[in-house]
């Protein structure tokens, strides 16, 4: 047996007793799998452990993440820090080898993958991401930013949605460095996909304009490695490469069967595929010594291509000089600019909706921060998402920051991941907020990893009007703010506006900015102070007898019933409270400053769903709130019906005060 044989075949077992220890897993890809993955790892792909986030590497992204165990035994055989105890470890409390890959868990993952499909989304983002760096710094004879995406997947990632979303738009923009490998095993958890998946994938990806490519044996690692450089040469299309496999490959009773896709093997299983492929080791977790010198010859040729980089960077540099300054403002986390003591920043004139608001503080930063890179999902126009002073991104203008990602909310959200995770881009998407339903398996990642992926979501309640329910968000904000490490800001004005702007671009997670469709006044009193989340507007003389708070196009409502419940006698505070998330990051002396205790009668006002409101209203108070759906009519008419006006806000004030 000859040792890249050998070292495929530890991959196998490595996987397949990590997974028996642990008594949970999915061995079936990666004995299946093994020889493909480790073709690439060792023959045909950009990488070294000796830097691990070199940023020319090539990206490898497992979505079919269920396989973990096949990227955990790559990461130990090439270097990267996942020991045996690690291995050994797979799936328990605290491991750095959780069941799915997480990034972060361990060096070397790339993305978090599992939910199926988003990590061939993600795929497309990281080479979106490549081929506008690539556009932006290469000069010639210094393609400093010159590396492939692989991602590989199976038959379950092809059935999602989102992987046709993503695939179609990687068609439509040419991305030439993009290279999927199709684990084709025709076996799902159900059975053989013939009972409901019987499509010619290839074809559909050659409708898609992505160059196809078959390998009948996947065991056959010269037929791999021909098709990958085929892959490699293609510069105006995207590959697929379907690897015919059996899952479970080796295991002679599980084989070809749904039964080696998500259970271990069993001991005596293991044994017989132990003998079926000629492995003759005894010792569990044994990596036999002529496999580590194979892995550690291929990790050296990996460092030779990074010293050979590093010396051009740093040429590049020397003889750029205006590009290393470019570079290194690109690749900071910090702004390139102070934004909170800019006053420009912070100056604006008119009543607007809060999508206008955001439309002028985006247009102020792209003046100033040269790596926002963003789009929306063919609502630019309407979300007022679009960077005037830049120009689209395509196929003939790779340099081009706005983006078109079409009609795909979901694959948008999951490739914006992946252009955050890159590095060198600052990520921004946009949708109408009712679609963030469409938005959120990908937006739930962005938090899972600390993503600081920014959402413009526009058309943010009732105020929509004439489209209708259909298109009125009202359970969209407690959805959002239920979700961990999301922050949810909803600007009454476009002074709150450019607090969105600024914390968005600031915190180390997501960020979804929820904007009005209908015109708010800019009010004198907002500002800076929305930048902890939520404050006081308008105060009375001592102990507030109520407490009005209200979020985005509602905090009008409580700033004209302050007016008229202080003429009644009545000693009113409200309260602006953008986000609630920023707030809960505040001092409790300074929550208590914005909400006493003391002070039980509570009125918060939102043309949405209660849920979530309570923990600020208590038991004693009110929300005025959606309860069920909207309709279709102008937005003023639906504002009234709803109880959205000022009458109702002062009349349950004074209901909510004489309980």
């Amino acid at each position: 047996m000859n040792v890249d044989q050998l070292s495929i075949n530890t991959i196998r077992f490595l996987s397949a007793e990590a997974i028996q220890k642990a008594k949970s897993g999915h061995p079936g890809l990666p004995m299946g799998a093994a020889p493909a993955a480790f073709t690439l790892w060792a023959k045909e792909m950009k990488h070294t452990s000796f830097c691990p986030n070199w940023i020319n590497r090539d990206r490898f992204v497992l979505s079919a993440g269920h396989g973990s165990m096949l990227l955990y035994s790559l990461l130990h055989l090439f270097g990267y820090g996942t020991t045996i105890d690690d291995i050994k470890n797979f799936r328990q409390l605290g491991s750095r080898t959780p069941g799915h890959p997480e990034y972060g868990a361990a060096v070397g993952i790339e993305t978090t993958t599992g939910p199926l499909g988003q990590g061939i989304a993600n795929a497309v983002g990281f080479a979106l991401a490549e081929s506008h760096l690539a556009a932006e710094f290469n000069k010639p004879g210094y393609d400093i930013v010159d590396h492939y995406t692989f991602a590989l997947c199976g038959d379950g990632c092809l059935m999602e949605g989102v992987a046709a979303e993503a695939a179609s738009l990687a068609g439509t923009l040419k991305l030439g460095k993009l290279i999927l490998l199709y684990d084709s095993n025709n076996i799902t958890i159900e059975g053989n996909t013939e009972t409901a998946f019987t499509e010619n994938v290839l074809k559909r990806f050659d409708a898609y304009g992505w160059q196809t490519i078959r390998v009948e044996d996947g065991n056959n690692i010269n037929d791999i490695q021909n098709a990958i450089k085929i892959a490699k040469a293609e510069k105006n299309k995207p590959t697929i490469i379907e690897i015919k496999t059996v899952i479970g490959y080796g295991a002679p009773n599980k084989q070809g069967k749904a039964s080696a896709h998500g259970e271990p093997l069993g001991i005596e299983e293991i044994a017989l595929a132990k003998k079926n492929l000629g492995w003759e080791y005894d010792e569990e977790f044994y990596v036999p010594e002529e496999v580590k010198e194979n892995c550690r010859k291929y990790c050296e040729e990996g460092k030779k291509a990074y010293d050979k980089w590093n010396d051009m960077f740093k040429e590049y540099c020397s003889k750029f000089p205006d590009m290393a300054e470019k570079w290194n403002i690109y690749f900071s986390d910090e702004l390139p600019v102070d934004l909170l003591n800019d006053e420009d920043f912070w100056t604006y004139e008119g009543d607007m909706a809060t999508r206008a608001s955001s439309e002028k503080v985006l247009n102020k930063l792209s003046k100033v921060i040269p790596n926002l890179f963003g789009g929306s999902a063919d609502l630019g126009p309407s979300n007022k998402s679009v960077m005037k002073d830049r120009e689209y991104y395509s196929p003939e203008n790779p340099s081009g920051s706005n983006i078109h990602f079409g009609i795909r909310e979901f694959a948008m959200t999951a490739m914006a991941n992946a252009i955050s995770l890159h590095g060198g881009l600052r990520p921004y998407i946009a949708g109408f907020f009712v679609f963030s339903d469409y938005m959120k398996a990908g937006m739930r990642l962005s938090a899972l990893m600390e993503q600081p992926v920014i959402s413009i979501l526009t058309h943010d309640s009732i105020g929509v009007g004439e489209d209708g329910p259909t298109h009125q968000p009202i359970e969209h904000l407690a959805a959002l703010r239920s979700m961990p490490g999301y922050t949810v800001i909803r600007p009454c004005d476009t002074h709150e506006t450019a607090a969105a702007w600024y914390l968005a671009l600031t915190r180390k997670q997501p960020t979804g900015i929820v904007l009005s469709r209908q015109t708010l006044p800019l009010l004198k009193e907002t500002g800076k102070d929305a930048l902890k989340g939520a404050y006081i507007l308008q105060n009375c003389d001592g102990k507030p007898d109520i407490i009005l708070m209200a979020t985005g196009s509602e905090v009008e409502l409580i700033y004209k019933a302050y007016d008229i419940l202080t003429e009644k006698g009545i000693k009113v505070r409200t309260v602006s409270m953008p986000s609630f998330e920023v707030f809960e990051e505040q001092s409790d002396e300074y929550k208590e400053s914005v909400l006493p205790n003391s002070v039980r009668a509570r009125v918060a006002v939102e043309a949405a769903s209660d849920f979530g409101w309570y923990k600020y209203v208590g038991l004693d108070g009110k929300v005025i709130c959606m309860h069920g759906f909207g309709e279709s009519a102008p937005a003023g008419e639906l504002f009234k019906k709803f109880g959205f006006t000022v009458d109702n806000v002062v009349n349950t004030a004074i209901e909510v005060l004489n309980k």
